[in-house]
């Protein structure tokens, strides 16, 4: 899922001319979790092993072995350890306008819809689902010829999620709400946190962006996320700490302070209980 420090993703995935990639990623292996944010791509997690917890939107789903979750453009989602499991799933991402462009009919009819949120998908496979087999097997197509890369794979890629996404359209059933007031008000402030996460944050700026209470705005975002604000504010700052740790070779003092951490003692223990490491470990690992 690329770095899941950041709400709304923005990294290039693939190629610029075929942007297109999997990423085989394990949690808690790779990071304990990826935080809840929302992007641009098509996204689908294609659990290969193990169980975890899939947030989409405000709701939360178990994830199992096989299970397939498809994520629109737009759409928030998370991913979590569940309690003394492990979860492991190929990430396949990839730009909706990589299968067809302008004055193309189905670009027109299906992929600007989807893109813009005017069409929705069914967000949940799992094996007992009529279509599960087909879709199943044009996910394990992509990462078969996409390992391969022998000559034509591009068009082995653009073909086998073609015909996932008809085989999901064709099925139509659960479809997802469009996107709800709740859930751009709370982008608003997962945004405004990616923008001030390494200042003084207080509940009351938070809650005037929705606007309403402090205590209002504490229960709306527990309902909306399943955890506080404090909580996920820290946990943000975290993740956003171990890419600086991967990504830079400033000191960790200088990192703990860049993402809203005051005491370096603190921070040494919250990314220990967080990760597992020391920030000196975690960056040798």
């Amino acid at each position: 899922m690329g770095n899941p420090s950041f709400l709304q993703e923005t990294k290039q995935h693939g190629a610029v001319r075929f942007p297109f990639n999997i990423y085989p990623c394990t949690i808690p292996g790779d990071f304990p979790q990826v935080a809840l944010h929302w992007q641009d791509s098509m996204e689908i997690v294609f659990v290969k092993r193990g169980c975890g917890i899939v947030q989409m939107g405000t709701a939360a789903y178990p994830a199992h072995t096989g299970d397939i979750f498809v994520f629109s453009p737009g759409t928030l989602h998370a991913l979590r350890q569940k309690e003394g499991c492990s979860m492991e799933y190929e990430n396949i991402i990839f730009d909706l306008e990589l299968l067809g462009g302008a004055g193309d009919l189905c670009a027109e009819k299906y992929l600007l819809p989807l893109q813009s949120g005017r069409l929705s998908l069914t967000q949940r496979l799992t094996p007992d689902e009529p279509c599960y087999v087909r879709a199943a097997a044009c996910l394990r197509e992509t990462e078969e010829v996409n390992r391969a890369k022998e000559p034509g794979y591009e068009l082995f890629i653009k073909g086998a999620l073609l015909r996932f996404l008809a085989l999901l359209i064709a099925q139509g059933k659960n479809l997802p709400p469009m996107e709800t007031a709740d859930s751009r008000r709370l982008k608003k402030i997962l945004q405004w946190v990616a923008e001030h996460y390494g200042e003084e944050v207080h509940i009351s700026d938070a809650a005037q962006l929705v606007p309403c209470s402090e205590s209002h705005f504490m229960r709306w975002f527990r309902q909306m996320t399943g955890q506080s604000f404090i909580a996920f504010l820290k946990e943000y700052r975290l993740n956003a700490a171990a890419e600086a740790l991967h990504t830079t070779d400033d000191t960790v003092l200088s990192i703990a302070s860049r993402c809203g951490f005051e005491n370096l003692s603190y921070f040494n223990r919250a990314f220990k209980a967080h990760f597992g490491l020391t920030p000196r470990e975690h960056r040798k690992k």
